[in-house]
């Protein structure tokens, strides 16, 4: 990479990193707020600051602060609607069910109940049946409890990342007395619960060594699904 195009990408992190400064309780932001976010003298957040704006990437206020532009709205439209969940989605069941040869689930909450949206189904003749668009109890199953339990909401940062440390939830017999799963949380853009990533499948298949074995792939699913859809922050705050 030569000198020119070096110092070409280094503005663009830079211009990327004040962006990345605002947050939902951080929407107007001085020079020197921004400098001290990014670490870059307030002289080149100026001239950076100045190229956002131009192009309708910030929005500069009479009172010298700056705020997000039109530019992210229209941009952040076009994702939404060009962005389609299964495409993240499936891939990572497929894995999972490679990995751990049971069969790997995405539910949704739906109202009071949970919404199985995507299934890839174990190759196993003995398995859990499952099937896309089955609406099931919130109340009984590890999917159900992450559902209930886990939207950001409704707890602190301490709070969440103390949840996401004792992952993954754990069902035995609830839902059907020979079933047993594991489930974790899917963080989406907005840093909401978007849904949960379960492996289940016969009890008999379930041990603690079972478990063990399946805990990790699972948990790298759903830190690399969340991330995918925007919402990997919230495996790693």
């Amino acid at each position: 990479m030569s000198g020119a195009e070096a110092k070409g990408v280094d503005a663009v992190d830079r211009a990327l990193a004040i962006l990345r400064c605002y947050e939902e309780r951080k929407t107007a932001l001085t020079l020197t707020e921004i400098a001290e976010c990014t670490g870059l003298y307030k002289s080149t957040v100026l001239r950076l600051a100045a190229s956002l704006e131009a192009s309708g990437f910030l929005i500069r206020h009479g009172d010298k602060t700056y705020s997000l532009g039109a530019e992210l709205m229209r941009l952040g439209s076009l994702y939404v609607r060009s962005f389609r969940l299964e495409e993240h989605v499936r891939p990572i069941l497929r894995t999972l069910l490679r990995e751990t040869g049971e069969s790997a689930s995405f539910f949704r909450r739906e109202g009071g109940r949970r919404l199985c949206l995507f299934r890839e189904d174990s190759h196993h003749s003995i398995r859990d049946h499952i099937h896309e668009g089955d609406l099931l109890s919130l109340n009984k199953g590890a999917a159900g409890r992450v559902l209930t339990r886990f939207d950001p909401s409704t707890l602190n940062p301490r709070q969440l990342a103390d949840r996401l440390a004792h992952m993954p939830e754990t069902s035995f017999g609830e839902r059907d007395r020979e079933t047993a799963a594991i489930a974790v949380p899917v963080f989406g853009p907005d840093g909401g619960l978007t849904g949960t990533l379960s492996i289940s499948g016969p009890t008999t298949r379930f041990a603690p060594a079972d478990i063990s074995r399946m805990t990790p792939p699972l948990l790298k699913a759903a830190r690399e699904l969340s991330e995918r859809i925007g919402g990997g922050g919230r495996w790693t705050s």
